[in-house]
């Protein structure tokens, strides 16, 4: 798995896991801290959120042109410190006012611009190093260990953000509760219903440290401090990045030759390949197909940080009881993952020795697990975010399995091409939401709940299996999709054609603001069948451009 790779992947993958775990830890509780700090309903919390996700993923395209001029590792550097600033100015607590808003979207201009330097330039550099015949067999398979070492990081990001936020809370004598921001705002706007106002004064009652607080003092109050603990949430980004600039320029030795983009390769006449004008048209024509098709799954899958989040806030049990509690700790998600690593060392180890210590080590792990699973609580309460580690802690468990999978397709010379693979990773991601749809069956629409919580919610098992299918989805189709564009991309347009990969995902995760809007007007279950339907429809164009892209690309 990790066998013949060059150190440059490793060097590259953990500069990258830092960045993402800031990245992550921010996108887990942004949602949240969009409705809790402004009181925005869905369908306006869910246009910045996607204005945001679609400038973060778009500006990868200028990124990337600006890459193919100055060179990738000046635009990586210059990104990392863009990032830094704007998740500094996103950490400051203000005011819910004008000036609060525009110092937030300053800030998230920032990031997004920062990104569009970083993400797509670091990965052409990833691919630059498999230009090398020696290792350009591993190209596939480098790029599902580069997308697991990004998922380790947004994997503890999550918990990270649950444990600052709940660390500050406590601090001001408060616990999270997930009714109380939706009906503080109603409250403080004169909105609420009756009867709300009971279930608020009820809800203020299991506050352990406010004292005698009026209803309207405690509504500030419970919004400002929850505010600012996700602000300090923000801030860990900050921390984040000085590790992976630290590891970016410690080991720049180890990739330091992949730095150069067909500019510079020219001007220092090392050999770069030639394209025809009809092949480069050719190339660029399938890749854009590819792009067109991959809009629809990332509408789909990048519901993690709204819907699904409103799903997990809203319509599910914030316990988890039995087997179930294990997925909520981070460490024991750490563990589980370490040990299918290690599970796969006692059969592909080539001594008895490197076997027999495998063989301890997952033993080892799988005890501390139960250690861990017999001491928590029972039912442990759960938080909306916390539902967002199981996509990268699957997709860190999985790629060995992924990869060992194709792996042994590829002896047998049956392996699917990337295109027939993003084709497949479409059904797979109509499959998620088709749970989705079975899970929403007798619930209240949005409109109904009108803020609160389902008297009747789901268990979490609901959600944890919609994640885990989106995952294999994801796995089908975003580390596969990468390495396509690596490998076929026109030499001397490599930093562009990445970044209309991101573009692509940017379109995309503008068009996931559709069920946020449709989030309070429609009932529940439309919102998921909408999804699943585009997904089957995305999958079908897929198999039907296939001969098309693939003899395009065909070397």
């Amino acid at each position: 798995m990790f066998k013949g790779q060059p150190k440059g992947l490793f060097a590259l993958a953990l500069a990258n896991t830092g960045e993402r775990f800031g990245y992550y830890t921010m996108l887990a509780i942004f949602m949240l801290f969009l409705q809790a700090k402004f009181g925005w309903n869905g369908a306006t919390a869910s246009q910045v959120y996607a204005i945001f996700l679609a400038a973060v993923y778009f500006m990868p395209v200028v990124g990337g042109w600006l890459a193919d001029k100055i060179g990738y590792g000046k635009c990586v550097v210059t990104g990392i410190s863009i990032m830094f600033a704007g998740y500094v100015c996103l950490s400051i607590p203000t005011p819910a006012n004008t000036l609060g808003i525009a110092l937030m979207i300053g800030a998230l201009a920032l990031i997004a611009i920062g990104t569009g330097l970083f993400k797509g330039n670091l990965q052409v550099l990833v691919g630059n190093l498999y230009d090398d015949p020696k290792y350009s067999a591993k190209r596939d398979s480098a790029f599902s260990l580069f997308y697991m070492a990004i998922n380790i990081g947004a994997m503890f990001a999550p918990a990270a953000a649950t444990a600052i936020t709940n660390k500050f809370l406590g601090k001001a004598g408060l616990i999270y509760k997930a009714d109380i921001p939706a009906l503080a705002h109603q409250f403080l706007d004169g909105t609420i219903a009756p009867d709300k106002v009971a279930q608020l004064e009820g809800l203020m009652g299991q506050m352990p440290g406010i004292g005698q607080m009026d209803t309207a003092a405690f509504c500030q109050y419970y919004i400002d401090h929850l505010s600012s603990a996700y602000n300090m949430g923000f801030a860990v980004a900050c921390l984040s990045l000085i590790v992976s600039i630290a590891i970016y320029f410690g080991c720049k030795s180890w990739f330091k030759h992949a730095d150069v983009n067909a500019k510079q390769a020219a001007a220092s006449a090392t050999p770069v390949k030639e394209l025809t004008k009809e092949q480069e048209k050719s190339r660029i024509v399938a890749l854009v197909l590819v792009f067109a098709v991959v809009i629809f799954f990332w509408m789909a899958f990048h519901q993690n940080g709204q819907s699904l989040t409103w799903f997990a806030r809203d319509y599910t049990q914030s316990f988890a009881t039995g087997a179930t509690r294990i997925g909520f700790n981070i460490w024991a998600l750490a563990l589980i993952a370490a040990s299918v690593y290690t599970l796969f060392g006692v059969f592909q180890s080539e001594k008895t020795t490197g076997k027999i210590v495998c063989g301890f080590v997952t033993a080892a792990l799988w005890i501390g697990v139960y250690g861990i699973h017999q001491g928590q609580a029972n039912p442990l309460e759960i938080f909306p975010q916390e539902f967002q580690q199981f996509n990268p802690f699957f997709v860190v468990a999985l790629t060995p399995i992924s990869m060992a999978i194709f792996d042994s397709l590829a002896k047998r010379k049956k392996e699917p091409s990337a295109p027939m693979k993003i084709g497949l990773g479409m059904f797979v991601a109509a499959l998620g939401y088709l749970v989705m749809v079975y899970a929403s069956r007798g619930q209240a629409s949005p409109a109904q709940l009108a803020g609160t919580v389902s008297p009747d919610p789901v268990v979490p098992t609901y959600l944890i299996g919609t994640y885990l299918v989106l995952t294999f989805a994801e796995l089908l189709l975003s580390p596969m999709g990468i390495s396509f564009v690596t490998k076929v991309a026109p030499p001397r347009l490599k930093g562009l054609m990445m970044g209309l990969w991101f573009a692509s995902t940017a379109v995309g995760n503008y068009l996931s603001s559709i069920p946020g809007l449709l989030w309070e007007r429609v009932p529940l279950w439309a919102n998921w069948a909408i999804l699943m339907s585009l997904c089957v429809v995305a999958g079908l164009i897929m198999f039907a451009m296939l001969r098309k892209i693939n003899a395009a690309t065909a070397e």
